[in-house]
C-alpha cells in the first residue's frame, strides 16, 4: 500500500474490528474530474477507503508479515454522496480470516447519513510473490503512526497493539543508515 486514503483511526481492535475518518476537502483534486462544477467522492473511493481500513485490519493480524491485497468487492451500495466539507466514518468488522485472506463488512456514515456498505474479500498472495515488497518497511511504520493505529490500537483483551519487531527494525536499521 503506497498511497494512504484515510485520514486516521479513531479505533482499531486487532483481528475485530476499526474505525476511521476521512474529511472530504475541495482541495482534492479528483474530486472535480467526475461532473465539472459539481464535487463529489466517487463510489471507487470510498471503497478505496474501506479496502485500505479493512486491509489494515487482515494484515495486522498476521503481525503485517502476509502481502495482503483486496481481492473482491463481493457486495457494495451507496445511498448518498460525500461532499466537500464532509467527514465520513468508515466501520469495519472482520468476518472471517484465513491463512489464505479474509472478509470485513463495512459501513460508511457522514453524521447520522448512510453513504454506503461493501463486504470485501481480502488474499494473501502466496509463494510466487515471494521477494515482492508492497512497500517499504520503516515508511509503512511511519504510515501506521501518522494514522494513529498503535495510539489508538488495541487487542481483543484491551491491552495495547504492539508494533511488530521486524517493522522496528527496519526502523532502527533506517535511523543508523541516516545518522551515518
Amino acid at each position: 500500500m503506497r498511497w494512504f486514503w484515510i485520514d486516521q483511526f479513531t479505533e482499531f481492535i486487532s483481528g475485530t474490528r476499526s474505525v476511521a475518518i476521512k474529511t472530504v476537502s475541495l482541495s482534492e483534486g479528483y474530486l472535480h474530474d467526475h461532473i465539472p462544477g459539481f464535487p463529489y467522492m466517487s463510489g471507487a473511493l470510498i471503497i478505496e477507503g474501506f479496502a485500505q481500513s479493512g486491509g489494515l485490519l487482515v494484515g495486522e493480524a498476521s503481525g503485517f508479515q502476509e502481502r495482503v491485497v483486496l481481492a473482491k468487492v463481493a457486495r457494495a451500495e451507496f445511498h448518498d454522496i460525500a461532499r466537500p466539507g464532509d467527514t465520513f466514518v468508515l466501520k469495519t468488522q472482520v468476518e472471517d480470516i484465513r491463512p489464505t485472506g479474509g472478509i470485513i463488512s463495512g459501513t460508511c456514515h457522514i453524521g447520522e447519513r448512510l453513504l454506503a456498505n461493501v463486504e470485501l474479500v481480502f488474499a494473501n498472495l502466496d509463494e510466487r510473490f515471494a521477494g515482492v515488497d508492497q512497500f517499504i518497511p520503516e515508511e509503512f511504520l511511519s504510515m501506521l503512526r501518522i494514522l494513529r493505529m498503535y495510539e489508538v490500537g488495541r487487542k481483543p483483551d484491551g491491552s495495547p497493539l504492539d508494533i511488530p519487531p521486524h517493522l522496528l527494525e527496519a526502523e532502527e536499521l533506517a535511523e543508523r543508515q541516516m545518522n551515518g
